[in-house]
């Protein structure tokens, strides 16, 4: 078998001492990512102010899901609010995170990872979907003429309907990524990704007048305010909050540039494919690409309603007059 009678005197080295979590955390915000520091950085926190002292082996799956309860009952009452659920789902990912670590380094078994113990909180079905043609007009419009900034706020809503990237994508566009001759983008997105997006000569005209007029350098970030620094990502929260004032349904709804994406990735699907929609999410790569997709072009009210009137051969208000007809 290959084995010495040194190999069976040898005895398993010692596990170094488990460190605390006010000691542990630091190390394990300094290795992940920016964007993941700052989804779980919070959560994180709360797990240090409670069990600052106690080290990591010392930490119950009971007591994590007792942390998880109370994370959810605390959460913040946004427009999109779904119980807490997203909080207790992020603090379990957080906690997962930092036993993960603790386990390849070697400070922990794991078998000893409670957090993997605790089940996360069931995530409702997202309330996204396309937004009808009419009311995509109407806050086509509304982002366009009022405001302090309405330049502004009319390139980022068009940027997202042409491209149907995420809110980071956009933030994250330099000069230099732009491709003036094919009209194509460099997005960089979540999860490290990269990928070139055609936009129209229109879109791209535009960009190109931002970046002139409020002079963002090349190697820079382009979305730029009238003072000419940088648009942050609470530009969103104001942009979406100020249209919601003009249109009740999109505070009603909930709508975000997110429901952008989701009304373009549907319309490219129903006329073009969903081989053309997973690529135009930049899902293409995924070895979640089908469900993920799927998420982002299910069937809308309209849909439905116009299943229903050609059921019944009863008009509906909601149904797709077009489709009626024929």
């Amino acid at each position: 078998m290959g084995i010495t009678p040194q190999d069976l005197l040898q005895t398993p080295g010692i596990r170094p001492q488990v460190p605390t979590f006010g000691e542990y955390v630091p190390v394990v915000l300094a290795a992940i990512g920016a964007g993941a520091a700052r989804t779980y950085g919070n959560y994180l926190r709360k797990v240090v102010d409670r069990w600052g002292d106690r080290r990591l082996d010392e930490v119950t799956p009971t007591e994590v899901e007792t942390l998880m309860r109370q994370v959810q009952a605390e959460a913040v009452q946004r427009r999109n609010f779904r119980g807490g659920t997203g909080s207790g789902e992020h603090l379990i990912t957080a906690l997962r995170c930092v036993y993960r670590r603790a386990v390849a380094d070697r400070l922990i078994a794991d078998a000893d990872d409670p957090a993997r113990k605790v089940a996360k909180p069931r995530r409702p079905a997202s309330q996204r979907i396309a937004i009808p043609d009419e009311r995509l007009g109407e806050l086509v419009t509304a982002a366009a003429t009022r405001g302090r900034d309405p330049e502004l706020d009319a390139l980022i809503v068009r940027f997202h309907i042409e491209t149907a990237c995420r809110r980071g994508g956009l933030l994250r566009v330099r000069p230099k990524d732009l491709d003036v001759q094919q009209c194509l983008v460099m997005l960089r997105e979540k999860g490290g990704t990269f990928r070139r997006q055609p936009v129209s000569p229109t879109l791209m005209s535009f960009l190109l007048h931002h970046v002139h007029q409020r002079g963002a350098p090349p190697d820079e970030q382009l979305l730029r305010y009238l003072t000419g620094g940088p648009v942050g990502r609470r530009r969103y929260d104001g942009l979406f909050m100020r249209i919601g004032r003009e249109l009740p349904w999109v505070t009603a709804q909930g709508v975000s540039a997110h429901w952008l994406r989701h009304t373009t990735l549907t319309w490219v699907e129903r006329v073009y494919g969903y081989g053309v929609a997973l690529a135009y999410a930049g899902h293409a790569e995924s070895p979640n690409d089908t469900g993920t997709t799927a998420r982002y072009v299910k069937a809308t009210l309209q849909e439905v309603a116009t299943a229903l009137a050609g059921l019944t051969g009863e008009p509906h208000p909601l149904a797709l007059s077009e489709q009626i007809e024929e």
